[in-house]
């Protein structure tokens, strides 16, 4: 009858715990949340038991431990006064090949079991003896009924935090495809992260261009002794695993995979494990493999952007360069557009002769080149083109050649139009490894494009000088001369033209024949040219009469132009001769015409011819001689 009494008991008890359990997981409210479920479950135990204390603690099979997982009093959470008791107790158990509740004194120890597996363990603290008076089996049943609860709440939390993350994944998912910005993709992935794991530490190991990304943990894909499970997870497209039993740390490496390859490995470390957490490995894994298709997306969508900028910036330059501008423009429009599109510093376009012997800075380079400094720049790159007859592409010069100056980054392109080397195009920049790969490219497209309208403005120059230059002394035409004389007495406030004719040509003709005295004319005509100013305008007149136009000059300037001319014909031409020259001039207010400016200088020359050569008339002192 006692045994009949004892059953019934037992059963009353497991009975109202059963009825507690159901009402704590109320369905129709969705009320699954872990910690609660758990402190529930001990406050139901501890109503029926009587117990003063409950912790629970659950057991860890990678590690071998057990762990605080819930308590009624908070404080027992932080404490690991059993922790040895329960290691002894779970090992005699192992021995035993059994689970089952053990008393001592104030304290029992009840497993958590289902289906013989080991789940975890609740002490039950009370009264000292008071848990004696219960039968065993009570304590077997409550073994098995709050280990199926246990593992209940935990399937229940489970899918619950499942829920959750595939809600997160369902949001980033969305939040990625929405954008195509590569910041806000790796941005999102440790907001992510951050939120679903706040003890873990994450890294970006990315193996492309990695600027400007803020403050997110970010770091270069380098293949080193340290990295090597990083770099199998890039090359293999595999998630790879590094565990520390020293640094008591696990380390998961997920490829950021797209369809076309991988573009990077997120690292992820957990803490305080020897294993990392086999349920995180895979929403890691599903979040790391939608973030490789987002960021190969924003990557695909960043190239086809620069894709056309760098065709609109090719096609733009064409029309441009084909439009007929000077070379001095096309130069300038060609350095405005580098410096800009490519951030660099300095740009230069340099000729080399056909025997690679000199160069010429074409106007519109910037002023650096036409400094000391770039010459052994421009040398370097001379040697290098002509021999390599290839592009060069250095990072950083001050490796390469010790006499480096301030500039690094060199990017050197050839002009090469029907196989020849016309010269290069040079670009500078002071930080070393400035440009990227793709910036070299676009400027080979770009120089490749360019060298016809280059050495078409070039050619078009020569030739529009041909026409207006004679062919011997390089000195402008006459037609030439007339038109600028012209042009100059609508525009300008004044002008002084002098005739200038070589004394006694004949003579040296006859004397030294006729080479010699074509000679004679390109001594004198240089001597013009290069006593001059760019404005100014040098003519061969007819035979040995040459030609001298300076616009804006006064008489008195022109008249000591003129001096210094015939003084420097007298001192250089070998054979030596000696010119004659007459002076005449013009000023804005007073009616004059090119003609009358014509006569009062020829008028000034026969002066000068007729009165003892080797001298300047004005056209005011022409008069006084008559």
């Amino acid at each position: 009858m006692g045994d009949k009494k004892m059953d019934t008991l037992e059963r009353q008890i497991i009975l109202n715990l059963k009825s507690r359990f159901f009402d704590i997981i109320d369905t129709e409210n969705g009320f699954f949340q872990y910690e609660q479920l758990l402190n529930e479950m001990l406050s139901a135990i501890k109503a029926l038991t009587g117990a003063d204390e409950i912790t629970l603690y659950v057991f860890n099979v990678w590690k071998q431990e057990f762990f605080a997982e819930a308590a009624t009093n908070p404080q027992d959470l932080d404490s690991s006064a059993f922790s040895h008791d329960l290691k002894r107790w779970a090992k005699k158990n192992r021995e035993l090949k059994c689970l089952g509740a053990e008393i001592q004194g104030k304290q029992i120890m009840i497993p958590l079991v289902k289906r013989g597996k080991l789940l975890g363990c609740m002490i039950l603290i009370g009264e000292f003896g008071s848990f004696h008076s219960y039968p065993g089996k009570v304590f077997q049943e409550l073994s098995e009924e709050c280990g199926q609860f246990f593992d209940k709440a935990r399937g229940l939390a489970k899918i619950a935090s499942q829920e959750k993350r595939y809600k997160q994944l369902y949001r980033v998912t969305e939040k990625f495809h929405s954008s195509m910005d590569m910041d806000m993709v790796l941005g999102e992935i440790i907001y992510t992260l951050q939120e679903m794991y706040p003890t873990f530490t994450y890294y970006l190991l990315l193996s492309q261009d990695n600027n400007n990304h803020g403050d997110l943990p970010i770091r270069d894909l380098e293949y080193d002794s340290e990295n090597i499970a990083a770099m199998q997870a890039y090359v293999t497209g595999a998630v790879q695993f590094e565990d520390s039993l020293q640094e008591v740390r696990s380390i998961l490496y997920a490829p950021l995979k797209g369809k076309q390859g991988v573009y990077g490995v997120l690292q992820v470390i957990a803490p305080n494990t020897m294993i990392f957490p086999k349920n995180e490995i895979e929403f890691i894994t599903l979040l790391a493999n939608t973030a490789g298709s987002a960021l190969e997306n924003a990557q695909l969508y960043q190239q086809s952007k620069r894709l056309i900028a760098d065709l609109q910036l090719i096609n733009e330059t064409s029309h441009r360069l084909n439009s007929n501008l000077r070379l001095t423009e096309t130069m300038n429009f060609m350095s405005e557009q580098i410096l800009q599109s490519f951030d660099a510093e300095e740009a230069g376009f340099i000729l080399i002769s056909s025997d690679g012997s000199n160069v010429n800075i074409i106007q519109g380079s910037t002023e650096f080149f036409h400094t000391k400094e770039a010459e052994s720049y421009i040398q370097y790159m001379k040697k290098k083109i002509i021999r390599e007859k290839e592009s060069l592409f250095i990072g950083d010069f001050s490796l390469q050649f010790e006499g480096a100056g301030c500039y690094k980054s060199i990017m050197a392109v050839p002009m090469t139009q029907s196989g020849v080397l016309k010269g290069f195009a040079l670009v500078l920049h002071s930080s070393p490894y400035h440009f990227s790969f793709e910036t070299f490219k676009l400027l080979q497209s770009l120089i490749h494009h360019s060298t016809l309208a280059f050495t078409n403005s070039m050619l078009r120059e020569e030739l529009e000088k041909m026409v207006v230059t004679d062919h011997l002394t390089k000195l402008y035409s006459r037609s030439y001369l007339d038109d600028r004389i012209h042009q100059s007495m609508n525009e300008d406030h004044e002008g002084t033209f002098m005739l200038v004719d070589i004394d006694d040509f004949k003579m040296v003709n006859d004397t030294y024949g006729h080479q010699v005295g074509d000679e004679i004319i390109i001594q004198v005509a240089n001597l013009i040219n290069s006593n001059i100013r760019g404005t100014d305008i040098g003519a061969r007149w007819g035979g040995e009469e040459l030609a001298l136009y300076l616009p804006g000059v006064s008489l008195s300037a022109g008249a000591l132009i003129a001096e210094r001319l015939v003084r420097k014909v007298c001192q250089i031409t070998d054979p030596k001769v000696t010119i004659s020259c007459g002076v005449s001039y013009w000023s804005r207010g007073k009616k004059d015409s090119y003609a009358a400016l014509f006569k009062r200088a020829d008028k000034a020359l026969y002066t000068a011819k007729n009165t003892g050569k080797n001298k300047v008339i004005l056209e005011s002192a022409a008069d006084s001689f008559i």
